[in-house]
């Protein structure tokens, strides 16, 4: 009995099919634009979540400050 054959390269991702299609279909310019605007979007959560994470804890020294005074 032999064994399968060893694929040599990856199966590519999804993400990895999507950008060879935009490679085709975009020039240079709209594939950097729409990077630009996904890096954007990315950073955008990160500030948000950075957001919450400081309104917690301004939350929880405020609630810890008027305990210790009462």
């Amino acid at each position: 009995m032999q064994a399968a054959p060893v694929r040599a390269t990856a199966i590519p991702s999804f993400t990895d099919a999507l950008r060879a299609v935009e490679s085709v279909l975009m020039s240079s310019g709209q594939k950097t634009a729409r990077r630009n605007a996904w890096t954007s979007v990315l950073e955008d959560r990160r500030r948000a979540k950075d957001r919450v994470e400081a309104q917690r804890v301004l939350e929880q020294t405020l609630t810890e400050t008027v305990t210790a005074r009462s």
